[in-house]
């Protein structure tokens, strides 16, 4: 989101002041963030603080999705569409108000076709989204990648017992 504010800003003329009083919001709301986490904001505490701002968010999209600028107003109108969603880690513990984790997890898949230009039929397409969802997992799981994947080879040549991506939950 931010950086669709951003881009906004950059437009100039009422676009730019739309986007700049945007950008400001988004600053209160990690500010008010930063101090959930630091804990010295409780979440009631933050919901309170949070709301004006959630309001006066609102008011600046319904602002854009009505700009001349229909550079301005697409991006306005989809933000206030799911706007919902926009403030899901206000309402729910755990959610954070960025993407960052979902990003990193997309790093190296996004890396890896970066390099390999990509697949060349339907079954390279398969495997790779496989592999791809072993090794995060094993990753998250703090598990080692070739051990497990020497250990599936195995299995898969009837040497060993069957192996599982899932996590020991003994």
């Amino acid at each position: 989101m931010k950086r669709d504010f951003q881009a906004i800003a950059e437009r100039g003329g009422e676009s730019q002041e739309i986007g700049e009083a945007l950008l400001v919001q988004t600053k209160e709301v990690f500010r008010l963030w930063h101090q959930i986490t630091d804990e010295t904001l409780s979440r009631r505490k933050f919901q309170r603080l949070i709301a004006p701002v959630q309001q006066r968010v609102t008011e600046l999209l319904d602002a854009g999705s009505d700009c001349r600028s229909s550079k301005t107003r697409g991006p306005c109108r989809q933000i206030r569409a799911v706007e919902v969603a926009l403030w899901a880690f206000v309402r729910v513990r755990g959610v954070e108000p960025t993407n960052n984790a979902a990003e990193r997890a997309l790093r190296r898949a996004v890396l890896w076709r970066r390099k390999s230009f990509g697949t060349q039929s339907l079954e390279g397409s398969r495997f790779v989204e496989r592999i791809l969802t072993v090794i995060t997992s094993l990753r998250q799981q703090g598990r080692d990648v070739m051990e497990y994947l020497t250990a599936a080879c195995a299995s898969a040549h009837g040497e060993s017992g069957s192996i599982c991506l899932l996590p020991d939950s003994s």
